[in-house]
């Protein structure tokens, strides 16, 4: 046990001064200890221990230094960083503010913003075709007026000024050259309109509309376009063909019903029909399904729809100049009041809200319903017929009132 024995030996041994300068020992080696003022002398161990004490001390105390060091250099480089980009942020806005035409322009300029073009491309063609200085300080006047930007084609000057093109811009009504095609809205009025933006003849619509859509259409659609164009923006401007302005709507219109899910075939056009009733006869979402329910109820029961909305269709006018002959009117096969069943093709182009409704409506047993207040649009509904002439007295009683 020689490591034991050295311990044990190194614990009891003290060293003495063998000079004879002054200190106390016995012949022994051991402390005199008739002085009491004179310390004890520490051992090896404790000596070693006195030792590794202090350096462990001086070691924490440069780990401390260094992380503190660290720190310090840390929050410098940060706050280095932060200002180096609050300057070129500066720097930034501060060249966007003058790289800007005084404006307000020269010349003549036709520039279209197509669908679906964000501010910083559109500022980007901006530039290209000389209206505005730098695109930089189109979109930082954008975003700092909250500016919406719609398509379309508007005239446009050399050398302009940021805050009037945006003024321009966000000005739907300066838009010329776009076709906005609604839910709701007719083959008729849609045609009508196509033909006026695009400059191309009516004739030419009109021939597509009545050849029976062959390479353009579904074979759902039995040759009938109603109900098949997508609502949306178009731009017709710059097309030479109404071929393919049709085409592109009924493609858009397809390609939605694709991505609802809808069903297809013969389905899809039924379904078609009864959003299109929906979408005539109401004009809020909350409606649409609850119309729609009202429909599938009555044709359970062998009843006719009696809409006047698709009466108006087949006659090329609309519900308020129906006449009581007019609604007597057997031959119109669109005359819901008198036949049963659904009308042959829809009776608008209906929207995605309305489609939703037709293919997933809620559960409900009514089979009336009536639109009180023509001005909020408030609609009714009733599982009775009793019910259904209470509601057509508050009509009658909400409408004089506000005559």
């Amino acid at each position: 046990m020689p490591d034991d024995f050295r311990e044990f030996f190194e614990e009891r041994t003290q060293w003495t001064d063998t000079d004879g300068s002054g200190d106390h020992t016995h012949p022994h080696g051991t402390a005199d200890l008739s002085d009491a003022n004179d310390e004890v002398p520490l051992s090896r161990r404790q000596l070693r221990k006195s030792h590794e004490k202090r350096r462990n001390q001086q070691i924490i105390r440069i780990v401390a230094i260094v992380v503190v060091v660290a720190m310090v250099v840390g929050l410098l480089v940060f706050g280095y960083t932060k200002l180096k980009s609050w300057r070129n942020a500066r720097e930034r806005a501060s060249q966007a503010l003058t790289a800007d035409y005084p404006g307000p322009g020269t010349g003549k300029v036709e520039f279209t913003v197509e669908s679906g073009e964000g501010p910083a491309e559109i500022g980007n063609n901006l530039v290209k075709a000389d209206v505005v200085k730098s695109q930089a300080a189109f979109t930082s006047a954008v975003a700092a007026n909250n500016s919406t930007l719609y398509p379309g084609t508007y005239e446009l000057k050399k050398h302009m000024a940021c805050a009037d093109v945006i003024a321009i811009l966000s000005d739907q009504s300066k838009a010329t050259g776009f076709l906005q095609v609604k839910a709701g809205e007719r083959v008729s009025q849609v045609i009508a309109d196509a033909a006026q933006l695009s400059g191309i003849s009516a004739d030419d619509f009109n021939a597509v509309i009545n050849g029976g859509g062959a390479g353009i259409l579904p074979a759902e659609a039995g040759g009938k376009f109603e109900g098949w164009f997508e609502p949306g923006t178009y731009n017709v401007k710059n097309r030479n063909s109404a071929n393919d302005i049709i085409k592109e709507m009924v493609d858009k219109r397809v390609e939605k019903l694709d991505s609802l899910g809808a069903p297809t075939g013969a389905d899809r056009e039924k379904m078609l029909i009864i959003a299109s009733i929906a979408e005539s006869e109401v004009n809020a979402d909350e409606y649409y399904g609850k119309v729609v329910r009202v429909i599938l109820n009555r044709q359970a029961k062998n009843m006719p729809l009696g809409m006047d909305s698709t009466v108006a269709y087949g006659l090329g006018t609309t519900a308020d100049k129906l006449t009581d002959a007019m609604l007597q009117d057997a031959s119109n096969p669109y005359n819901t009041r008198v036949n049963t069943g659904l009308p042959p093709t829809p009776i608008s182009n209906p929207g995605e809200s309305a489609i939703k409704a037709a293919m997933n409506p809620p559960e409900g047993d009514w089979l009336y319903f009536v639109t009180v207040n023509l001005t909020t649009g408030e609609t009714k509904f009733a599982t009775t017929e009793d019910e259904f002439w209470k509601l057509r007295d508050e009509y009658k009683s909400s409408n004089s009132n506000a005559n």
